[in-house]
């Protein structure tokens, strides 16, 4: 199946009967209803990023499902012009590749490149800390508001709130450290 036929299966999913409704999804105004219809009929067979991650966006799904048949996960990526190195992955390595997944089935050739996709990793997992570490507050701040004292949060069974807080404290000062000794600039970020 081509990425034309994936996306027309998505639109019709989604419930877009035509090629109109999915241009009308899409805010921009490149992409209009005839070259959706070229692409789903074959005719357009080379897409931009853009309009790869307008048209994915549109339809509510991760670009892998548009660029492969994750449906064949033993299968690649069918889209023209690839080298011969990503033509032979499978849709698995394919996407492990392509999300910098550590422990996916893609094999790193350099250590550059390993290093990259560690500092990849590092971002995201900071990234859920981050969000981790404001649902806690949030949780804590309840907490107070229903007038818990310390005491009262210590003699839990479980770990007391401030102590996960200071858990998840640490592992975003552990993987700040990392990425800045990277050379990543985070001020403004975290």
């Amino acid at each position: 199946m081509s990425i034309g036929k994936r996306i027309a299966a998505a639109r019709k999913q989604r419930g877009m009967t035509t090629a109109r409704d999915l241009a009308d999804a899409i805010p921009v105004e490149t992409i209009s209803e005839a070259v959706i219809q070229n692409i789903e009929a074959g005719r357009k067979v080379e897409l931009s990023v853009s309009q790869l991650l307008n048209i994915a966006h549109a339809l509510r799904v991760p670009p892998l499902f548009l660029l492969a048949p994750v449906g064949l996960p033993s299968r690649g990526p069918d889209v023209p012009n690839l080298c011969s190195d990503l033509q032979g992955m499978s849709t698995i390595e394919f996407d492990a590749w392509l999300t910098g997944a550590p422990d996916g089935a893609y094999r790193w050739k350099t250590k550059d490149e390993r290093a990259e996709r560690s500092e990849l990793q590092a971002m995201r997992e900071l990234n859920q800390q981050l969000q981790e570490r404001r649902r806690l507050s949030a949780i804590l701040e309840i907490e107070k508001e229903d007038n818990m004292t310390e005491d009262q949060m210590n003699q839990q069974t479980w770990e007391s709130t401030p102590e996960r807080i200071a858990n998840v404290q640490r592992r975003i000062d552990q993987l700040e450290s990392y990425l800045t000794s990277a050379g990543w600039d985070l001020d403004g970020w975290a």
